[in-house]
């Protein structure tokens, strides 16, 4: 056992020996190489929607826009060696971009200032016009879009500048399209987003016009709300009164029909009219004077004879 506890202390050292010389190939000696490598031109690395544009005393050795890896001297030739010395490489980004132009002066036929939006797509579809053919290709295309714009969308009817941007945007493509190749660029979508007017004055008639219009369309449906209403009263009362009317119509003839069935017995009829007669003297609130009975004539015959000696005359023989 104690003949092998030397050995862990060297095996040791020597796996951090070798992690340590790993490392140092790894991480700084091999990028210095490929990166001595790629500037004596041996090979290139073209990234995903980019392009490299190799030029070399004025003159354009090569384009490469694919991407993945290029063995340089096998495209470009032996002046791949010192065109990193001598020359330059442009590195081009070929991914789709916009723009968006916010409100371009145009006027209607009807002469109101109304301002567009344009949102339009492009990329670079030819390198090398796209470096050599003008200076600011993207600017340059900025200023034709906005030209074309106000060019061929003004004294246009307002109603139509409102309603058909489609054709609208047709317009302005055309028109554009043929001279953004000359500067490398194709152009993509164009969309006119947002039509406006620009006159602050006209947007406050035009708003107090709406408000008016608003009001005027609430008085209406409050007033046909008021007329369906009445409509619907009127004749809700007019059947009432149709009903009304046929149920007196025939109030007689079920009190007839009544009176009569109650006649068909004379005892049901004595006592019904009794009822009724004493119910009508109760609600007249007339004065009642009470006699016993049998005693009717005798009283009366006193109450004569009193009021005599008394020089009145005699009163009336009640009925």
């Amino acid at each position: 056992m104690l003949t092998h506890l030397p050995i862990l202390p060297v095996a040791a050292a020597t796996f951090i020996g070798t992690a340590f010389v790993t490392f140092i190939l790894m991480f700084i000696i091999a990028p210095i190489f490929f990166a001595f490598v790629r500037a004596f031109g041996i090979y290139a690395v073209v990234e995903e929607r980019t392009c490299r544009v190799y030029v070399l005393f004025g003159k354009v050795l090569g384009v490469l826009n694919e991407p993945g890896l290029h063995i340089l001297p096998a495209t470009l030739g032996p002046a791949a060696f010192i065109v990193n010395f001598f020359g330059k490489c442009y590195v081009l980004d070929l991914k789709l971009d916009q723009e968006y132009l916010r409100s371009q002066p145009v006027n209607s036929e009807e002469g109101a200032p109304m301002g567009i939006g344009v949102w339009y797509e492009m990329f670079v579809a030819d390198p090398v016009a796209f470096l050599f053919n003008n200076n600011d290709p993207r600017g340059s295309l900025r200023a034709n879009i906005s030209n074309a714009t106000v060019r061929s969308l003004s004294n246009m009817p307002l109603a139509d500048m409102l309603e058909n941007r489609h054709v609208m945007s047709n317009t302005v493509r055309n028109e554009v399209a043929p001279k953004s190749t000359v500067w490398g660029y194709r152009l993509g979508s164009i969309y006119i987003r947002k039509v406006h007017f620009r006159d602050t004055g006209m947007i406050q008639q035009i708003e107090a016009k709406v408000v008016n219009r608003l009001r005027q369309v609430t008085s209406a449906i409050r007033q046909d709300g008021t007329n369906q209403v009445s409509i619907i009263t009127s004749s809700a009362e007019r059947e009432a009164a149709i009903e009304f009317a046929k149920a007196a119509t025939m109030r007689p003839q079920i009190v007839g029909k009544a009176l009569q069935q109650i006649s068909s017995d004379p005892e049901v009829a004595t006592a019904l009219f009794e009822v009724l007669e004493t119910q009508r003297t109760l609600d007249s609130k007339a004065g009642l004077t009470l006699l016993p009975e049998g005693a009717g004539g005798a009283l009366l015959t006193s109450l004569m004879a009193s009021h005599g000696r008394e020089g009145g005359s005699p009163p009336p023989v009640p009925r």
